[in-house]
């Protein structure tokens, strides 16, 4: 284990730490509630103490997994959680916050997503969010999937330019948000969030990483990781339900990748070389 895991920092100031612990598909079979719990705990007690969750996963499972987990413990944990498109109203925020905390357990989120672009005024959304704030609900907002001109979109509006961050699909395999995205975000000191780094575990089997990995003595979906969070403020969210795989991503932050790894990495998955739209699971 590192001892210290790498942070960046957000528009407020404050450092998050660069891995964090994600949860989609969490909290959809009892069977597996266990070894859930017991895998985010793990990570906390490896230090990996951000963990992104949503009302939709599970359909408000995986935050009452997350609940079990930091139970106890969350003072030190730094939460993540997301609105619906439709919820995104003032009441439907408000509404949507009050049911997260009561399945989490907590009486604040750290960091509250709206989870995609919707058919409410953004404005909207943004004041029900800056009013979370004021009433000590939630402690910073962001968005998720929103792409460069959604971004500038939101900015320009009043209160906008609080975004912390943007939660966006981004790996190896899509490097779309290279061509615009991530250089308008880093302009502007806000991180990315990336979910799905290992692209659902595709890239944990992709022949074309085998060759890096044996170079480190990792895992292809290691050397996948640890491209992800070499990226200059990148957030990486991997999903683990075993404890074995917790310890393998925490391992990744201790993967040096040279300028030759780099240069192989590119040639396998070019970069972009035009705009792409912002695509998303």
């Amino acid at each position: 284990m590192p001892s210290t895991i790498r942070t960046t920092m957000l528009p407020s100031g404050e450092a998050v730490q660069v891995l964090g612990q994600g949860t989609w598909k969490m909290g959809e079979d009892a069977r597996s509630r266990a070894d859930e719990v017991n895998a985010l705990k793990l990570g906390l007690d490896l230090g990996v103490t951000l963990i992104d969750t949503a009302e939709m996963y599970a359909s408000g499972g995986a935050e009452e997994v997350v609940a079990q987990a930091i139970a106890g413990r969350r003072a030190e944990t730094f939460l993540v959680s997301k609105v619906l498109p439709s919820n995104a109203s003032r009441a439907g925020v408000a509404r949507a916050c009050e049911n997260s905390l009561k399945r989490l357990s907590t009486d604040r989120i750290d960091l509250y997503l709206l989870h995609w672009p919707g058919s409410v005024p953004l404005a909207e959304t943004v004041e029900a969010f800056e009013a979370l704030k004021k009433a000590g609900k939630i402690r910073h907002w962001g968005v998720s999937n929103f792409d460069t001109h959604e971004m500038e979109q939101l900015v320009d509006l009043p209160g906008g330019g609080n975004v912390q961050t943007n939660q966006i699909l981004y790996n190896l395999s899509q490097r779309g948000p290279e061509f615009d995205l991530s250089p308008w975000s880093r302009q502007r000191g806000m991180p990315l969030m990336a979910y799905s780094p290992v692209d659902q575990g595709t890239l944990a089997r992709n022949a074309r990483l085998e060759a890096i990995a044996a170079r480190h003595d990792a895992t292809p979906a290691q050397i996948a990781l640890a491209w992800v969070m070499r990226q200059d403020g990148v957030i990486a969210i991997p999903k683990a339900s075993r404890q074995e795989h917790v310890r393998q991503n925490v391992a990744a932050l201790d993967i040096k990748l040279t300028s030759e790894d780099f240069a192989d990495l590119d040639r396998a998955f070019p970069p972009p070389t035009r705009k792409r739209g912002l695509e998303m699971i």
